[in-house]
């Protein structure tokens, strides 16, 4: 291949394929729409209230040669998980690759939180996987692949992230489990966790500045993230080399969690 030729769209690792990412219109979603693109998939990006994110995001991946379409929907409910789940495959075909990256959040400390939060974050942290799964799993091609993003908080004390560290605990056992009834349709699961990335979303975080400091200091490879550095890891997972790994959790964060 000559410099600056454009590999054909059959010689793509992931050419054929399609994927949906929740949350896809911005930050760490936005990355994976674009990554999984370039691989070669048509993309189903699912938005929230991010109407003209998403769509920008579809018209570069259509100027790539890829299909592309933007679906309103709320993760945290079931029915419009099933509902935008149709519209793609009506449109699309069969989701090969289904990422569950949409997240929310309460973030105070924990004794200002209420029943109403616990919800909150569980059914839109936890629940979208399995709503994604319930409405997937049975048109999805064998080789299919769920990957939910996870977080630092799953496993670590976080200021101010008591339910959302809860949920995305509860989220990395859904893993575990649905990796143990999808595998004998040849479907894998997994999660990435990642660590600090620097996301218009972490502006909300009350201590974002201290985040991103000791994220840096810590981590062997520094930091913070880059959204596409997540994309790469979800990217991976979803490669054909990656059909053996399910029902893990993958870290992506320099080092932070080993270093001393």
């Amino acid at each position: 291949m000559r410099t600056g030729d454009r590999p054909s769209a059959s010689a793509l690792p992931l050419a054929g394929r399609t994927a949906l990412v929740t949350g896809g219109a911005r930050g760490i979603g936005a990355a994976i729409a674009h990554k999984l693109g370039a691989a070669g998939c048509d993309v189903a990006v699912l938005y929230y209230n991010s109407h003209a994110a998403a769509e920008v995001v579809c018209a570069a991946l259509r100027a790539c040669g890829r299909r592309a379409l933007a679906v309103q929907a709320d993760v945290a409910d079931p029915d419009g998980v099933a509902a935008a789940a149709a519209r793609v495959r009506d449109a699309l075909g069969p989701v090969h690759l289904a990422i569950s990256n949409a997240a929310s959040g309460v973030l105070r400390p924990a004794e200002q939180l209420t029943r109403k939060h616990w919800r909150w974050c569980l059914e839109t942290n936890a629940l979208a996987l399995h709503s994604l799964a319930v409405a997937l799993a049975p048109h999805m091609p064998r080789g299919g692949r769920l990957v939910a993003l996870s977080s630092l908080g799953a496993a670590r004390a976080l200021p101010d992230y008591a339910f959302v560290g809860a949920s995305k605990a509860a989220l990395e056992a859904l893993v575990r489990s649905l990796a143990v009834e999808l595998g004998g349709r040849g479907i894998t699961v997994n999660a990435v966790q990642a660590g600090v990335v620097d996301t218009d979303a972490l502006r909300a975080f009350p201590q974002r500045q201290a985040l991103l400091d000791g994220f840096a200091a810590r981590a062997p490879l520094g930091g913070p993230l880059a959204p596409a550095q997540v994309a790469d890891a979800v990217y991976l997972l979803c490669l054909p080399e990656a059909a053996m790994i399910s029902g893990q959790t993958l870290v992506v964060d320099g080092g932070y969690a080993i270093a001393g």
